[in-house]
């Protein structure tokens, strides 16, 4: 395990060597597994979690590759929900890899995208992309279920968008034609699968959805009644005075906080361990979790939501 010099505290505004919001080519990442672990390491990071959508098959391979490199691996996923009609994403931290209750849980996940994705071809080839689900299917490179980013790739190689935004922009973000609402579970039930299974729950991206800040404040309130434990204070790059609110919100509620960049692909707008500063904030850190702790080799962490 590599040394850290994690903090007890978040008491001053910097970047820590840690990202535990990462994709890989087990969901829509660009990159297998071992490469992203690979470019964590280059990037100088201690501390990764794997967090690809609804799946943790790229796990294994994380881990295999972080024995030869100076990185810890954390087993994770990333989980998409409903809270109040909004698609809602959660992040668990299983750090005994996948069991219990989250098992079954990600087989429905499974089930639920890939009869997203036929909607999804069927809609856009009424828009006049033609055999829209094997042309999602050769840029996805495999047999994993299909995404949005895959179809937003097929989108671009046929010409009927510029990049990966514009197909978004288009035919495939909210609103669009494209988005199709998967039967995913309520926020409550998935948060019981991690819970229950040995993980932390953690709200992603936060300020990422079209939410007030009261009801952002709503959607919280709802996931610690359910058992959620963190949110993603920083993931990416974000407005410096909406994070220091966002820590507001935590701290009020005595949530963890967690840090990730969505790491999809290089050259993108995010790479491994790239996100704004970390506020100053009394928020104690996702890495003094009593459940993670070991993993992140913190000694005698204080059991600061009573678990």
């Amino acid at each position: 395990m590599p040394e850290t010099a994690l903090p007890e505290t978040l008491d001053e505004d910097r970047h820590y060597p840690l990202d535990l919001h990462m994709h890989s080519t087990a969901s829509d990442g660009a990159l297998p597994p071992r490469e992203v672990v690979r470019l964590c390491a280059q990037r100088g990071l201690q501390h990764m979690a794997l967090t690809d959508h609804d799946t943790m098959a790229g796990v294994a391979e994380a881990q295999q590759a972080a024995e030869r490199l100076d990185i810890c691996v954390l087993p994770g996923c990333e989980l998409s929900t409903r809270w109040s009609g909004v698609g809602i994403h959660v992040v668990a931290l299983m750090p005994q890899g996948v069991q219990g209750a989250l098992v079954e849980g990600l087989v429905h996940q499974r089930q639920a995208r890939i009869a997203r994705a036929e909607v999804i071809a069927h809609q856009l080839e009424k828009l006049g992309l033609p055999d829209a689900l094997a042309k999602a299917r050769a840029q996805a490179g495999g047999e994993r279920p299909l995404g949005r980013p895959d179809f937003a790739r097929a989108l671009v190689a046929a010409g009927m968008a510029r990049d990966w935004a514009d197909a978004f922009k288009r035919y495939l973000g909210s609103g669009k034609k494209g988005d199709v609402k998967a039967q995913w579970p309520e926020i409550s039930q998935a948060t019981e699968w991690i819970v229950a299974s040995g993980g932390v729950a953690v709200i992603a991206h936060p300020l990422r959805y079209r939410l007030t800040r009261r009801k952002r404040g709503l959607l919280m309130d709802a996931f610690v009644e359910a058992g959620g434990q963190a949110v993603e204070l920083v993931n990416g790059q974000q407005n410096a005075d909406a994070t220091r609110d966002l820590a507001r919100q935590l701290v009020e509620r005595g949530l963890y906080a967690s840090l990730g960049s969505d790491f999809h692909f290089s050259g993108g707008h995010a790479a491994p361990g790239s996100m704004s500063l970390v506020p100053r904030t009394a928020a104690p850190p996702i890495w003094q979790h009593p459940l993670l702790a070991e993993h992140f080799n913190v000694p005698n962490a204080p059991d600061i939501k009573g678990e």
